[in-house]
């Protein structure tokens, strides 16, 4: 533990080397973000009148390549970015976890009650008691601590608000009680079980993981038990091109768009059923298209069509990688057009048939291409029919790429962003 003021010493208004791996290095930006945790931390003294605390930090991920494809077993590229979630946190030497989110209730979590609450479903509460009981069942250490947290990770932006809260929860847990034992992999597989079980919501493993070990890598889901991590070495700051994704809005909760969102991971496990496997990783291209004359009277058109994206975006992740430990990010750029072709066109989730009247994804990919076409990348993000798109922008069409976009989705609806090294840690100065 340290005290405030020392932290703020060491923070230096920014001018640290930390803060430059987080953040990049605008003054500007250092300085806002030095603000920004010193408010923290006099708002923690001021609720738990505690003045020896510790930082940490736990950073949104970007879907990069494999779109839809972790749900059947297969392959991911995804990396950490620059916002984040940061909190200041203390053991309170009692059974009860306390905190307090800015711009959300306070809440606390009794560790002597641990049993599965459907009537928290969904509730930050349940996320992190089931945080503590799954850590508790795997030997690791807990006890009552107190928090404050501050989020930047934009809810519903598609940059996995959620798995960076669970995972920022792993990590205070992980340091205050355990020494910082527990591994970044563990960390999401417990987040995801947390979220499975307590929170009441089925979910794979990228964001968790992303979030958890930063940086850029690539996830191979074949073992979903045991998923292989492997650090993706590439310099994308070195490029010259900034990641943008667009807040283009859309998406609906009504029961038919859901069941649209639905349809993905079930339609996919329907032509692997055909083929007697349970997901699509169990089965090749070749065999679905053999047997396409009789699977399609099963499945129908659509469904055969999603395993044909499937297929070609788990193979796409390996090249996308090759290309990036080649340090050909032009082939790596081109994948990355190619994938949102295929989505558009074979996974069909970039609009919402029940709302076809609103195709926000399909205008801000169009909008991309006028614009990039020939000299950067575009795609869908993440889960699709509303919600983000990413793009691959170089320094001389930044600006008019932002104006464009933001012409028709609104100022601050485009977010520059960096992968960023670290993910979901302690910071020590």
């Amino acid at each position: 533990m340290a005290t405030i003021s020392s932290l703020i010493e060491k923070i230096n208004n920014g001018d640290n080397p930390l803060f430059k791996e987080l953040y990049g290095t605008e003054t500007a930006v250092l300085t806002e973000q030095a603000g920004r945790y010193a408010s923290l931390m006099d708002d923690f003294k001021n609720t738990f009148n505690n003045d020896n605390v510790e930082l940490f930090s736990s950073p949104g991920r970007t879907e990069i390549g494999g779109n839809h494809t972790d749900h059947n077993y297969g392959r991911v590229l995804a990396g950490a970015v620059n916002l984040d979630n940061i909190a200041v946190a203390a053991k309170n030497g009692s059974n009860t976890i306390r905190i307090k989110s800015q711009g959300y209730p306070e809440f606390q979590v009794d560790l002597g009650d641990m049993e599965i609450d459907e009537s928290q479903f969904f509730t930050s509460s349940s996320l992190v008691k089931g945080i503590c009981v799954r850590m508790k069942e795997l030997g690791y250490q807990i006890g009552g601590f107190d928090a404050c947290i501050e989020g930047r990770v934009p809810k519903g932006s598609g940059l996995s608000s959620s798995a960076s809260f669970e995972v920022l929860m792993g990590a205070i847990v992980n340091h205050l009680f355990n020494e910082g034992k527990m591994s970044g992999v563990e960390n999401a597989i417990i987040g995801q079980w947390s979220e499975n079980n307590y929170f009441g919501k089925p979910c794979g493993l990228m964001d968790q993981t992303a979030c958890s070990v930063g940086g850029l890598i690539t996830i191979d889901f074949e073992d979903p038990a045991n998923p292989i991590v492997k650090e993706v070495d590439f310099d994308f700051v070195a490029t010259g091109y900034s990641l943008v994704i667009t807040d283009v809005g859309g998406g609906h909760d009504d029961p038919a768009s859901q069941a649209e969102y639905a349809s993905l991971p079930t339609e996919m496990k329907s032509v692997a059923a055909e083929l007697g496997a349970d997901v699509l990783r169990k089965v090749t291209l070749k065999q679905i298209v053999e047997k396409i004359p009789e699977i399609r009277e099963k499945t129908g058109d659509r469904a055969i069509l999603r395993a044909y994206h499937f297929q070609g975006d788990n193979q796409r992740v390996v090249e996308q990688v090759a290309s990036l430990e080649n340090n050909d990010f032009q082939a790596f750029m081109k994948m990355v057009v190619e994938s949102g072709y295929s989505s558009y066109m074979y996974n069909q989730n970039i609009f919402d048939v029940t709302h076809k009247d609103e195709q926000v994804v399909s205008l801000a990919l169009a909008l991309s291409e006028m614009v990039l076409k020939g000299t950067g990348a575009w795609r869908v993000h993440g889960g699709g029919f509303g919600g983000t798109i990413q793009a691959f922008v170089p320094q001389s069409e930044l600006d008019e790429y932002v104006e464009t976009l933001e012409h028709v989705y609104g100022k601050g609806s485009c977010h520059k962003l960096f992968i960023r090294a670290k993910g979901a840690i302690q910071l020590k100065f």
